[in-house]
């Protein structure tokens, strides 16, 4: 079913809000889950909402929470995100760390204890949007791991992401890295779960640590892991996540002795630099621009539609779905119906959806 991105964010909106968010934390919040589908990023988008609201309801995520700067040292913070809502709390943290970085030239930043975060891609984006290289850890704990280490058979730590993000030059978007270290993200799989799809090749192993395709494997028992990516290249910028961005910032790197939280909290090491800090951005700038006109310039390779950088497919998604409506999987609807009615969502705040409407049709 298709729905535009305004009928998306009003519906996870009024979800959010009915569930104890304040009405601007709630649009604020919903508008970055939008945008994540918009991007093609549906594993971050709005199918978060449920475990939001069950977040809330359990006392772990705090809606009204604001960071606390425990350590400020020139240009190094070390910021606590109080359970709060990670879309929120980490705007404000990078807030801090921008306005160090354009005095400092420099600044890293480290958060801890922040609800799920969302895209760590936006975080970066948000840097780049400021002027600065942007270069981000971040670990995971949740109630139990989910992926594997490279060479075994269980999980042992959770999909800790990685992102670099180097601002538009005159020519060329913002490149923006931003990925999960294992095959595919735990909202991948639950997509695919959700819409009777099966897994990418590679990126599940069964409970006995054979290869599936098969999603169920993470979410009924005997319960499965999923893979790291490029196996030991994936696997050790995933011990980086949970060594930088969670042991560094006091957060802790995942364990089993830890008291397991019942949702997502993320730890965030966040490091950035000013590319003119040498005062040859106009010549980082142009070094840019020829290296990737050349690297662009590889003909396509068959079944393809030619070379993309980093960002371009998210750019490219945003265009198609803002034209023709966000596909949000009959799995995820159904969800967001139901914890709408759980808080009490009027049916008519719920654009259609529960009919089968939506206002791009499709």
């Amino acid at each position: 079913m298709r729905i535009t991105a305004d009928e998306l964010t009003d519906v996870a909106t009024s979800i959010l809000s009915h569930a104890g968010a304040s009405r601007d934390v709630a649009a604020k919040v919903a508008t970055r889950l939008v945008h994540a589908n918009l991007t093609g990023h549906d594993s971050h988008g709005v199918g978060m909402v449920p475990a939001y609201v069950e977040g809330i309801q359990a006392g772990q995520l705090i809606p009204d929470a604001k960071i606390d700067v425990v350590k400020d040292k020139g240009p190094f913070l070390l910021v606590d995100g109080q359970h709060g809502f990670g879309h929120m709390i980490a705007e404000q943290a990078m807030d801090l760390a921008i306005e160090r970085a354009k005095s400092s030239h420099f600044a890293v930043l480290s958060l801890r204890n922040s609800f799920h975060l969302g895209r760590l891609g936006d975080w970066g984006a948000m840097a780049a949007d400021a002027g600065f290289i942007c270069i981000l850890y971040a670990n995971v704990q949740s109630p139990r791991p989910l992926v594997a280490p490279f060479g075994g058979s269980d999980a042992r730590f959770v999909t800790n992401p990685y992102c670099t993000a180097i601002p538009a030059t005159s020519k060329n978007p913002m490149f923006l890295l931003d990925m999960a270290t294992s095959t595919i993200a735990m909202g991948k799989a639950r997509v695919a779960h959700l819409s009777g799809k099966a897994a990418p090749e590679g990126a599940l192993i069964n409970a006995a640590g054979e290869p599936t395709t098969d999603p169920a494997v993470m979410f009924d028992e005997p319960i499965g892991a999923l893979t790291t990516f490029g196996q030991h290249k994936g696997f050790g910028l995933a011990l980086l996540g949970d060594m930088l961005g969670g042991s560094f910032s006091g957060g802790g790197a995942y364990s089993p002795e830890r008291e397991a939280p019942s949702r997502i909290f993320n730890n965030m090491m966040a490091i950035l630099i000013d590319p003119d800090v040498f005062g040859l951005v106009d010549e980082f700038n142009e070094d840019l621009d020829k290296y990737t006109d050349w690297v662009k310039a590889s003909p396509a390779a068959p079944g393809t539609s030619g070379v993309l950088f980093p960002g371009d497919p998210e750019r490219r998604s945003a265009e198609d779905r803002l034209a023709n409506g966000i596909n949000v999987d009959a799995g995820t609807l159904a969800q967001l119906v139901e914890t709408a009615k759980s808080v009490g969502v009027p049916r008519d705040a719920l654009c259609g959806i529960v009919d089968g409407g939506g206002g791009s049709g499709g």
